[in-house]
């Protein structure tokens, strides 16, 4: 018999523990986002293939996050309801890590970030419930921003190591073709922290059975809705329509490939929807996608706000470092000391937007108490926006540190406001399904910016990878904006 109606709430150090394994995931995304596009160039890629050689990293969270989530939510054994899936996720990642450095040809890298990126989700997608799942609602900004915390130091020490390595006397230049050892050995660290950190996190944190957590459940009935399954079909039509005819226009015009991935992206939804109207039976397919046409109100108003958000940072992530190794070291040769120069320099820029992101998660749950949760994420997706366009506008290299700055308060922003938004309207026994489901509004805005962006590069801007880091700070205005639209259960405090 359970006394209290209300969720307990934890000390510092527990939150401390069940939040330290974010520090080896990130330090897996961390050299993955500085590191992958360096190793593509080298190994052979041209600007316009990265876009198209990144979507193995969305679309697989795409397919993997939701899975996981929804079968996280019906797991209970010795480890509890969410850690096996991150103590798996965490043995395969590490594999992939030591794997991905010494992968001889482009093809072969290709194939191993699908493997490196579905291992990470794994682990990633149930530590967000996790949160939902330990914490009263009074204290899942302050989780979250310690997520948030983790994800800075981690990514600190992960996008620096190649810059380190090479001032420690570690060799930052190969043979043509070759990955250069200092992101070698980085990967390698990478690996091992990954398993550490989680390990500390499985060893040290225990789970409410999900008799308990629906006894606390103080989340909005789930509302019922009446949806007429001609309407879903016709729908389910006009999407898959407009993908195939997308497709057509690419190939009767000789379009960017890329495109492809946007028609298919159509295609798949409506693809998927129109034969859920066929099924009776009752399984993960079903369900996920019938919590996906009934999502909370709430979920939806947030989603457009992540589209914007994550179509940003993935701009930012493909085309930092071929806009400052050209703009600013005034190379766009892979194997030219000035190119790895710069990219070294990008390494250190995105170790300090993560450091800046490890201080601003410090301040947000005083800012979600005093501002509000929207007001909060407005004010910092607009710093973030700003700072990616100064990218453009600051000649001096050294200088972008500064623009790191406000992109570190709107990456903290994005990692955990809108996860404390979402908890607070989703019911605790599809905690993990929707925190899966929005993943959906992290993945398909990064689809979307891997079928545009090169496009767009091409066609409209010159070539130059400069404007797309422009497109991406407006983009993450129009975040900040959109998010004063979500309507919350409650204004929380935190």
């Amino acid at each position: 018999m359970h006394t209290s109606t209300t969720k307990p709430a934890l000390s510092f150090w527990q939150i401390w523990n069940m939040c330290f394994g974010f520090l080896g995931i990130q330090f897996g995304f961390a050299l993955q986002n500085a590191n992958v596009s360096r190793i593509f160039q080298t190994l052979g890629a041209g600007m316009d293939d990265i876009p198209i050689l990144w979507v193995a990293a969305p679309l697989t969270g795409l397919l993997v996050q939701p899975l996981i989530g929804y079968l996280s939510d019906r797991t209970w054994s010795r480890l509890g309801r969410r850690r096996p899936y991150f103590l798996v996720g965490a043995v395969l990642a590490s594999l992939a890590l030591f794997a991905f450095p010494n992968v001889p040809a482009l093809w072969i890298a290709a194939g191993m970030l699908w493997v490196l990126d579905a291992s990470i989700n794994i682990s990633m997608e149930p530590f967000r419930a996790f949160v939902g799942d330990q914490l009263p609602a009074s204290q899942r900004p302050t989780g979250f921003a310690m997520q948030s915390f983790f994800i800075g130091v981690g990514s600190v020490v992960a996008s620096a190591l190649p810059y380190v390595l090479e001032k420690m006397g570690v060799a930052n230049t190969a043979a043509a073709g070759q990955i250069p050892d200092t992101v070698r050995y980085a990967f390698y660290a990478g690996g091992v922290a990954l398993l550490g950190a989680i390990g500390w996190t499985v060893l040290r944190t225990r789970e409410y059975p999900p008799d308990m957590l629906a006894h606390w459940d103080a989340a909005p009935t789930q509302a019922s809705r009446s949806h007429h399954t001609v309407q879903i079909r016709s729908l389910a039509c006009i999407a898959i329509a407009a993908g195939l005819l997308l497709a057509a226009l690419v190939e009767s015009r000789t379009l960017d490939k890329a495109l492809y991935i946007l028609a298919g992206l159509f295609c798949g939804f409506g693809l998927a929807f129109l034969v859920r109207t066929f099924l009776a039976a009752d399984n993960a397919f079903t369900r996920i996608l019938d919590d996906v046409r009934d999502m909370p109100p709430a979920m939806a108003q947030l989603a457009v706000v992540q589209f914007f958000s994550w179509f940003a940072l993935f701009a930012m992530w493909i085309y930092t470092t071929a806009a400052v190794t050209e703009v600013h070291f005034g190379s766009t040769d892979p194997a030219s000391a000035a190119y790895n120069a710069g990219a070294n320099w990008v390494g250190v820029l995105f170790a300090a937007y993560n450091g800046f992101a490890a201080l601003a998660a410090m301040v947000i749950p005083w800012m979600a108490r005093r501002f509000g949760l929207r007001i909060s994420h407005l004010l910092n997706a607009v710093l973030g926006g700003l700072g990616l366009l100064s990218i453009g506008w600051i000649h001096d290299p050294h200088w972008l540190l500064l623009s790191m700055l406000g992109v570190g308060f709107a990456w903290a922003s994005i990692l955990s406001l809108p996860y404390a938004m979402l908890s607070d309207s989703v019911p605790a026994a599809k905690m993990g399904t929707y925190m899966g489901i929005f993943n959906f509004f992290i993945v398909i805005p990064q689809l979307v910016a891997a079928s545009l962006l090169g496009f767009l590069l091409k066609t409209l801007l010159g070539g130059h990878p400069i404007h797309a880091l422009a497109i991406g700070g407006a983009s993450m205005i129009v975040a900040g904006l959109c998010v004063l639209r979500v309507r919350l259960p409650t204004e929380k405090t935190a």
